[in-house]
C-alpha cells in the first residue's frame, strides 16, 4: 500500500507539461533567491534543534522555553556561519515558529529607521543589530487598536529635568498584544500622546527601556507580563504577547523619535520639514511583507491539500478497480485550483509591492513624498484583501483534506492558528479597506494603481466585447471588465455620498458599500499585476503557458464569485458571465495534469510544511498511523485516571448519595 501511494505522486510528476525548475525560479524571484532559500531551508531541516514534530503537544512553558532555545541556536548559527542579512532573514523564516525576535527585526528596527533622526539611528541601531538590546513595538492598547489617534498612554514633557514622563492613566491605556513584550524585550518603541505645556500634540513614538540589562527585572514604574494563551495548539503560543503599564516612568528627552517633530530643551514643539506622511514609509514596508507572507501561507496550505488530493481515493470504483482520486472530481478542482492560482497571484503582487517600496524609499531620500499617500492606500488595501482571503483559504484547504485535515499532524490547524491574527494585526482589515477608499476619493492625482480612473468616460460607456468563451483568455478583455466594475462601483458610492449634507454621516452610513468598492479596486490591482507578469520574459519550456492558465483561473474565479457586481454595474451581461464560467471549467481540466508540479515549484521542504498529508513522497497513510502512536496519551496502555474514575463506573463501585 505504501508503494502504491508513493507511485501516485511520482506518476503525477511525470504528467508535468512545463519546466518545474524554471517555475521554481519564477516563484522565488531569481536564481539567486532560489539558491539562497533552498540552501537555508535544507540547513534548517537538517538541524535537530529546529525540529517541530512535538510542538503541538508541548505545554505553554515548555513551548516558550523551546522557542528561546531555537532563537539562541539560530543566532549562534548566524554568527558562526557568518550569514549575510539576507541569509539570516531566511533562516529565521524557515525555523517557522513565532518568536520574540519577529517584532525586534520586523517592527522595532524599521520604526527607528523610519522615525528616528540620524543621531538616534547611530545610537540605537548598532545595539539592536547586535542584539545587545531586544526591542518590540508597543502601540496597541487594551482599549484601542486600529484607532491609533485614540491611544491613551501619555508622554508629558518635564522642562525641569529635560525628561518625558510616560504614564498609563487608565486600565484601557495598558499596552496589550505586542509580541516579545511579555517576557523578553528589554526595550520598546512606545506610542503615546505627546503633552507639552498642557497641550496635546497627538501620538508620537518613544524609545523606552523596560527591563534591566543586568538581571532582566522590570525597571521601576513598569508592570509587564504575558497576556495568556491564544487560539490553537502550538501556533502563536510560542510568542510572549504582552501587557505593559507605566507609572510615571521618566526617560531622557532625546528618546522621543524626532524625525517628524521634536521637543527642544526649552520645551518648544517644533515640526520638521519632513511631513507626517513619512510614517507611511514604515507601514508600506511592513504591509508589503505581510502580502508576501500571505502568498507563502496560502501556498503551504495549497501544497498540502493538492498533494493529499492526489493520494486520497474515494468512490468511483468500477469492476473492482481503484477508486477515483479526489483531485479528479470537479467539485474538488473548483475549490482547490482557484486557491492555487491565488497563491501565485499574491506572490506576483508582493513582488510589485517590494519594488514599490524600493521606489518609495529612493524618493524619500530625495525628499519626494508625492507617492506616499497612494502607496499607503494600496498597501493597506492589499494587506486587507490578501490576509482575509488567505485565512479563509487555509481553512478551505483543511476542509478539502476531509477528516484527516483536522489532525494536528496534517499541519493545517496550526498553520491556520498562526495565520489568522494577520487579519487584525497591523490594522483591522475592514478599517484598512476604508482607508483605501478614502484615498480613492481624496482628490489626489490619479497615479499608479488609480490611473485607470482617469479614463472615466470610456469606463462608464464601454461594453465588453466577449462573444464566446475563448474571448475571456484575452488579458485585455479581462482587465477592462475589472476596471469597469471597480470604477463604476466607486462612482456609485460617490453619487450616494453626495446625497448626504454631512460627509462623515454619509461615509458612516455607506461604509459597507465603500468596503466593497475598495475590494474591487484591490482585486483589480492583483489581476493587473498578474497580467503584467505575463508580459515579462519568462524562460523555461511551458512556464508561461501555465502562468497564463493560472492568471485566467484567478481572474475568472473572481468574476464568478462577484458576478452580481459585474452585472449590477452593467460591466457585463449575464451571457458573458455564463461564458466566463464555461471557460473556467475547461481551465481546471488544463491545470489538472500540472497540479502536483505547480505546488512542487514552491520548493518547500517536508520540514517546513510540517504535514503528514503534504509529504513530498505521498506516503501518507503509514505516516499517519505512525504519528498517532507518538501522542502522549499512548505512552501508557491503561490511561492515568482509569483506576480512580473509570473502573468504579465499570464495577458499579460508585457510592450513591441517599436522599
Amino acid at each position: 500500500m505504501a508503494t502504491e501511494r508513493v507511485d501516485n505522486l511520482a506518476g503525477e510528476r511525470r504528467k508535468a507539461e512545463f519546466d518545474v525548475e524554471a517555475m521554481k525560479i519564477v516563484w522565488a524571484g531569481s536564481k539567486h533567491d532560489l539558491d539562497v532559500s533552498d540552501r537555508i531551508a535544507r540547513l534548517v531541516a537538517s538541524d535537530p534543534v529546529f525540529g517541530k514534530d512535538t510542538r503541538t503537544t508541548l505545554d505553554r512553558k515548555e513551548l516558550f522555553k523551546n522557542t528561546l532555545r531555537k532563537v539562541a541556536h539560530a543566532w549562534k548559527q548566524i554568527n558562526e556561519l557568518r550569514l549575510t542579512e539576507e541569509e539570516a532573514s531566511r533562516l529565521r523564516f524557515y525555523i517557522d515558529q513565532p518568536a520574540y525576535v519577529d517584532l525586534h527585526w520586523g517592527m522595532f528596527l524599521p520604526a527607528i529607521k523610519g522615525q528616528g533622526t540620524e543621531e538616534q539611528q547611530a545610537k540605537w541601531l548598532p545595539l539592536a543589530y547586535k542584539m545587545q538590546i531586544i526591542g518590540c513595538y508597543a502601540q496597541t492598547e487594551l482599549g484601542h487598536g486600529s484607532n491609533v489617534q485614540g491611544l491613551e498612554t501619555t508622554a508629558t514633557f518635564d522642562p525641569q529635568t529635560d525628561e518625558f514622563i510616560i504614564h498609563s492613566p487608565t486600565l484601557t491605556s495598558s499596552k496589550w498584544w505586542p509580541g516579545g513584550l511579555g517576557k523578553v524585550s528589554t526595550h520598546a518603541v512606545v506610542y503615546a500622546r505627546l503633552i507639552v505645556d498642557g497641550k496635546d500634540y497627538g501620538v508620537n513614538g518613544f524609545i523606552v527601556q523596560l527591563r534591566s540589562l543586568d538581571d532582566h527585572s522590570p525597571l521601576p514604574g513598569i508592570t509587564v507580563g504575558d497576556i495568556g494563551m491564544k487560539f490553537g495548539n502550538g501556533a502563536y503560543n510560542s510568542m510572549d504577547n504582552g501587557v505593559l503599564t507605566f507609572d510615571n516612568v521618566r526617560i531622557p528627552r532625546d528618546q522621543m523619535l524626532m524625525r517628524v517633530a521634536k521637543v527642544t530643551r526649552e520645551g518648544k514643539y517644533v515640526p520638521s520639514d519632513v511631513p507626517r506622511q513619512i510614517l507611511y514609509g514604515t507601514m508600506v514596508y511592513v504591509r508589503q511583507g505581510i502580502v508576501s507572507d500571505a502568498s507563502i501561507a496560502l501556498s503551504r496550505a495549497v501544497t498540502i491539500a493538492t498533494r493529499y488530493s492526489a493520494v486520497r481515493r474515494q468512490f468511483g470504483s468500477q469492476n473492482g478497480g481503484p477508486e477515483t482520486k479526489v483531485i479528479d472530481y470537479k467539485t474538488q478542482q473548483s475549490r482547490l485550483f482557484p486557491l492555487l492560482a491565488t497563491a501565485y497571484a499574491y506572490r506576483f503582487v508582493s513582488e510589485w509591492l517590494s519594488s514599490l517600496y524600493t521606489d518609495v524609499t529612493q524618493r524619500l531620500q530625495a525628499n519626494d513624498f508625492s507617492v506616499l499617500p497612494e502607496a499607503h492606500a494600496c498597501t493597506a488595501g492589499l494587506k486587507s484583501l490578501t490576509t482575509s482571503i488567505t485565512a479563509d483559504g487555509i481553512e478551505e484547504c483543511r476542509k478539502l483534506c476531509g477528516g484527516h485535515g483536522y489532525l494536528c499532524s496534517s499541519g493545517l490547524p496550526e498553520l491556520f492558528a498562526v495565520y489568522v491574527p494577520t487579519c487584525t494585526y497591523e490594522g483591522d482589515n475592514v478599517v484598512l479597506q476604508l482607508q483605501t477608499v478614502a484615498q480613492l476619493g481624496s482628490g489626489e492625482p490619479l497615479v499608479g494603481t488609480t490611473a485607470y480612473m482617469g479614463r472615466a468616460e470610456h469606463l462608464l460607456q464601454c461594453k465588453s466585447s466577449v462573444q464566446n468563451p475563448e474571448d475571456w483568455l484575452n488579458p485585455d478583455v479581462v482587465l477592462e471588465a475589472f476596471e469597469s466594475r471597480a470604477f463604476r462601483m466607486s462612482v456609485d458610492c460617490a453619487k450616494n455620498l453626495a446625497k448626504f449634507s454631512k460627509p462623515k454621516e454619509g461615509f458612516s452610513e455607506l461604509s459597507a458599500d465603500l468596503v466593497e468598492a475598495a475590494i474591487a479596486h484591490c482585486q483589480l490591482i492583483v489581476v493587473s499585476k498578474f497580467i503584467d507578469k505575463l508580459k515579462q520574459d519568462i524562460p523555461g519550456a511551458g512556464v508561461k503557458q501555465q502562468l497564463e492558465i493560472l492568471c485566467s483561473i484567478y481572474a475568472l474565479h473572481l468574476l464568478h464569485k462577484h458576478a452580481g457586481e459585474f452585472l449590477s454595474t452593467g460591466s457585463l451581461t449575464s451571457k458573458q458571465v455564463a461564458l466566463a464560467n464555461d471557460i473556467l471549467r475547461s481551465l481546471y481540466s488544463k491545470l489538472r495534469p500540472n497540479a502536483i508540479a505547480l505546488v512542487d515549484s514552491f520548493n518547500y521542504t517536508d520540514h517546513f510544511l510540517g504535514s503528514v498529508l503534504g509529504r513530498y513522497d505521498g506516503n501518507v497513510y503509514p505516516k499517519l498511523y505512525e504519528e498517532a502512536w507518538k501522542d502522549p496519551l499512548n505512552e501508557t496502555v491503561v490511561p492515568e485516571g482509569y483506576h480512580e474514575f473509570v473502573r468504579p463506573i465499570l464495577k458499579q463501585h460508585l457510592r450513591m448519595a441517599r436522599l
